[in-house]
């Protein structure tokens, strides 16, 4: 089958053909799927999308014109397509549901890590010759109380990670995993509480109406002075202008994200040589308590190869009309 692959990168090309083994004719393209760039779709069956692509609405109609009839996306979250109108066009979605919730985790925990530790400041220091050790002060987390927003497979994994550091932790869900209780002692409360009595808040929610700026100048209120709040999940979690003016009254003390809401369109491009237009993502760079990365919690070997396996899988259901058990209704 004939599939376009936008957003192809040089870090996951290498995984997709090894997984296809030849089976489809693959068409990749660096570009996002964008209403400007769905034409180059035209003469494919399916097309593969990354999280940064945009199957709005409209692009999904200038798709549906070319004979588009299936989506294989290479993420987990599915908030950058319009399901609905894919619905109504007769498009079918898949995803890919979980490819490593370790590598959200580690990654999470290594951003706590290195904002406790000052780890990127102390590597510059050290890079100037300048092996002062005043302003590099952390914290141990042993001990300390950590709030886990979501305790689905990325949450779970992280809950286990701070268990062994000891530290107390409080979780939110919908849905109370007994699991966590009994092996970790964990607490299921409201947000409210966590807000409230955490040292660190991290968030492991998918976005949608209910979640969207979860994380607001109210909640940030409740919060204790100099918390540190870090976000691996999804940029619109969070009201990042409501964090700028948290982390300019010290309310918030750390600030650590691999995730921004308006990331599309700058992450996974290389702007080096181009003037920033964002202001907000700016002002956010000017702080030394804050440390982004740019979408790359997911960015290991292992899941990369999963990602890869289950778009093909995705791919080759489609083709026979069978059902991969990773369609989204």
């Amino acid at each position: 089958m004939k599939t376009t692959i936008y957003s192809t990168h040089k870090f996951d090309k290498p995984s997709i053909e090894n997984a296809n083994k030849g089976k489809h004719q693959l068409n990749f393209l660096e570009f996002r799927l964008t209403k400007e760039t769905a034409l180059l779709a035209e003469g494919s069956k399916a097309i593969a999308l990354f999280s940064s692509d945009d199957a709005s609405s409209e692009v999904l109609d200038i798709l549906h014109k070319l004979g588009i009839k299936f989506i294989a996306l290479r993420s987990a979250g599915f908030n950058h397509v319009d399901l609905k109108k894919a619905s109504e066009l007769g498009i079918k979605v898949a995803r890919v549901p979980a490819y490593s919730p370790y590598a959200i985790a580690e990654h999470t925990m290594a951003l706590i890590l290195a904002l406790n530790r000052k780890l990127i400041k102390a590597h510059n220091r050290v890079r100037d010759q300048n092996f002062s050790l005043n302003g590099l002060t952390g914290f141990d987390l042993n001990r300390k109380t950590v709030g886990v927003i979501g305790t689905g497979k990325i949450g779970a994994v992280l809950v286990k990670i701070l268990h062994g550091f000891g530290c107390n932790i409080l979780v939110h869900d919908i849905v109370e995993d007994e699991n966590l209780i009994n092996l970790y002692g964990v607490r299921y409360t409201d947000c409210e509480t966590i807000c409230k009595q955490s040292d660190i808040i991290s968030l492991h929610v998918p976005l949608t109406a209910s979640t969207k700026h979860l994380i607001d100048a109210k909640h940030i209120s409740l919060m204790k002075q100099g918390v540190m709040l870090i976000n691996t999940s999804r940029g619109g979690l969070v009201d990042t202008k409501a964090v700028i003016e948290g982390l300019k009254s010290k309310k918030i003390g750390y600030f650590g994200i691999d995730v921004y809401e308006e990331e599309e369109g700058l992450f996974f491009e290389d702007h080096s040589e181009n003037i920033l237009q964002d202001d907000v993502i700016a002002r956010l760079m000017t702080f030394n308590n804050v440390l982004i990365t740019s979408h790359q919690a997911f960015l290991t070997e292992t899941a990369l190869t999963n990602i890869a396996e289950t778009t093909i899988y995705n791919l080759d259901c489609f083709e026979k009309g069978k059902v991969s058990g990773n369609e989204i209704p």
